[in-house]
């Protein structure tokens, strides 16, 4: 099912088998999964995984950064020591889960072996 695709992706898995690893680097796709062999490397996330986290972490960063102005006014310097350690904390966190669903939701929506058809579709 798609919730268990879904899950795979999430969690680094080989969208095939579930067992394999996904990735062979930190955001680097596995030519093919070491546990059943399922050909990876054709899957692209292309910008993707980076757009969403840049949605996610924008919008908790700037919502915390405004309460605590809001709340403490604090001086410039210490919002940058806050949330610069914050923001690329948070990049790290998410890339690889999501790069991951964008794989895994890619196994499950597009044969790698169909033609393309025009418009991309």
């Amino acid at each position: 099912t798609t919730a268990t695709i879904l899950g795979r992706g999430l969690r680094g898995r080989c969208p095939h088998c579930g067992r394999g690893s996904l990735f062979d680097g930190y955001l680097t796709v596995a030519e093919s999964c070491r546990n059943c062999g399922h050909a990876l490397a054709g899957h692209d996330s292309g910008d993707g995984p980076a757009v969403f986290a840049i949605f996610i972490l924008g919008f908790l960063v700037v919502g915390l950064a405004g309460v605590v102005e809001y709340m403490f006014s604090p001086p410039l310097w210490l919002h940058a020591v806050l949330w610069l350690p914050l923001t690329l904390a948070g990049t790290l966190v998410l890339l690889r889960p999501l790069k991951g669903i964008a794989v895994a939701l890619q196994y499950r929506y597009r044969s790698l072996e169909e033609p393309e058809r025009p418009g991309g579709t």
